[in-house]
């Protein structure tokens, strides 16, 4: 994923974002991105890659709907139940 995309995508949908070069040792992307909701300043959020800032702001979007689905898509994936072949 790119970040110019994650970020145009989140301003089309209300939201601002930016990103920070890391201070943290144990991060193991370049960067630690921040988000939030443009309406409503108590929503706020931060990550360290572009991927879990994408989905952060989606699970906002809806309200958190599709979280219990997200869990079970990583350990299937895990598991090795989801076959892409």
């Amino acid at each position: 994923m790119q970040w110019s995309l994650i970020k145009s995508w989140a301003k089309e949908h209300g939201y601002t974002s930016f990103r920070e070069k890391t201070k943290d040792p144990e991060n193991p992307n370049q960067y630690d991105y921040y988000w939030g909701k443009e309406n409503d300043p108590s929503v706020t959020g931060m990550t360290n890659s572009v991927s879990k800032l994408a989905t952060d702001i989606y699970n906002d979007m809806t309200d958190n709907e599709f979280i219990e689905y997200q869990k079970q898509y990583k350990e299937d994936l895990i598991a090795g139940r989801i076959n892409y072949g």
